[in-house]
């Protein structure tokens, strides 16, 4: 995708970030004048971040930078982090530690950490004081200022600190270097309102911030034309879509207006928030047919006094009834949820409620988390008296449902044909492709390479937990 801002603040903002770009070049083709230099990016989290990635290897890209697979070969190293769980943070700090050797080999590479973590004050200053080898540091709001950043670290040879919050509307027009061109993000709002009580985002990402639906549809196209088949419509929570707009549109009509395009492909979306998950909503996706039969709805617990801590604003009973709802209008829905156990104060009592609605609810998957501590959340100053311990033994209590929940319904396919998008080969290389059902259901059979990126008819013949085996119809 070429620049092409929409707004005033995006066409200043895109040709001032142009003339750095340019002011790079020069640079770099005296630094490297036999050969172009190297990137590497690492993506940590969700796929908010790996959209935001690719907007910055575009930038990067039209720098004059190519990129390649280990940090050792680089002369650009840029970690986008995530602070949504203790342990994502703990790798960042252990991987870039590990940079440190890499540095003193290379003591012209220069070595950048971006994304929701560095928009923490107190991650910022610990990356400050302990990591003196870190050149450039810049949050969640600069992303698209990543080539005016990186001119500073390359003439100044000074570092670079920018975790200032943007309170500008979103930058369009950026380039963007996507590693697929079968699967595709497109982000359509960023930042989050709600504030559940042990989530970090919307300190880190802001609040809500829809993109323009001009330029959410133009992009689309372009993906389409490009021969994306998969595209995931990204935000915080696309359920809100549209607040602060003036144009007259929510999420329902713009999921319309984009499976109206032209060309055969799928759309997928994330994240829903059930307190804002509507009937209309559920209805577009029955009426929409390249919308996937495939809804993530977090539910977090099923205890209604848990739920109420969290701050989400929702009942176990309304979440039950849009289920219901849901499977009314859709009955061959797949719905897949995000749970996080050992919540502050959480009994085990409580903790069966959750059980009993994934019971009820018989999702096709679920992301389960132990409850993290993020600091700067209300949760975080909750008396915790659970111990750690306990929580796994809870943790693993559901996972053995789920795991049987999954056994029943993976076997209940078994005999059935499915359109699946071929994504790939199989990691074996044994002459097998993996596909993907609109229910987000992998199946593997055999099948030449020359039908990846293409839809095909798989019937299934044996199930396991989590895969399914197939063969193809011709």
């Amino acid at each position: 995708m070429d620049f092409n801002g929409k707004t005033t603040t995006s066409l200043a903002e895109v040709a001032k970030q142009k003339e750095y770009i340019e002011l790079i070049k020069t640079v770099l083709s005296v630094r490297f004048p036999e050969r172009a230099p190297k990137a590497y990016v690492h993506t940590y989290g969700c796929q908010g971040n790996v959209s935001d990635s690719e907007r910055m290897k575009g930038l990067l890209q039209a720098c004059g930078y190519v990129f390649c697979d280990k940090p050792e070969d680089a002369d650009f190293v840029l970690f986008n982090t995530c602070a949504v769980r203790e342990h994502a943070e703990d790798r960042v700090f252990g991987n870039c530690g590990a940079l440190k050797p890499v540095k003193e080999k290379n003591p012209e590479l220069i070595i950048a950490l971006c994304g929701c973590m560095m928009q923490q004050q107190h991650v910022a200053d610990r990356i400050r004081k302990s990591y003196p080898f870190v050149n450039l540091v810049f949050g969640t709001f600069a992303f698209h200022r990543l080539p005016e950043l990186l001119y500073k670290v390359l003439c100044g040879r000074k570092r670079v600190f920018e975790i200032s919050e943007n309170k500008e509307p979103v930058v369009e027009g950026l380039p963007v270097y996507r590693d697929r061109d079968v699967k595709a993000w497109l982000p359509i709002m960023y930042g989050c309102d709600n504030f559940c009580s042990y989530c970090i985002v919307p300190y880190v990402r802001g609040r809500e911030r829809s993109r323009n639906p001009e330029a959410i549809i133009t992009e689309a196209k372009e993906l389409i034309a490009a021969g994306a088949k998969d595209i995931t419509l990204l935000g915080q929570n696309v359920n809100s879509y549209g607040k602060g707009l003036q144009d007259d549109i929510d999420f329902p009509r713009l999921l319309r207006k984009i499976n109206a395009l032209d060309g055969d492909f799928m759309i997928r979306f994330m994240t829903s928030h059930p307190k804002d998950c509507t009937k209309e909503l559920l209805d577009a996706m029955a009426e929409c047919e390249k919308c996937a039969r495939h809804l993530h709805l977090p539910v977090q617990s099923g205890n209604n006094r848990i739920l109420k801590e969290m701050n989400r604003r929702y009942t176990r009973e309304e979440y039950l009834n849009l289920i219901s709802y849901a499977r009314k209008v859709m009955p061959d829905l797949s719905i897949t949820t995000d749970i996080i156990t050992g919540f502050p104060g959480e009994t085990y009592e409580e903790f069966l409620d959750t059980i009993s609605l994934v019971r009820e609810v018989q999702y096709t998957s679920m992301f389960t988390f132990i409850y993290s501590p993020r600091k700067g959340t209300k949760a975080a100053q909750m008396p915790d008296p659970v111990p750690y311990e306990t929580k796994s033994r809870w943790m693993r209590e559901l996972l053995a449902v789920q795991e049987e929940i999954a056994a029943k319904r993976t076997a209940s396919m078994v005999g059935k044909v499915y359109r699946v998008l071929v994504e790939d080969e199989t990691h074996e290389k044994d002459g097998r492709l993996t596909g993907r059902t609109g229910g987000n259901v992998n199946i593997d059979f055999a099948g030449d390479s020359s039908l990846v990126g293409q839809f095909c008819e798989v019937k299934v013949t044996q199930a396991g937990n989590w895969v399914l085996h197939g063969e193809l119809l011709k």
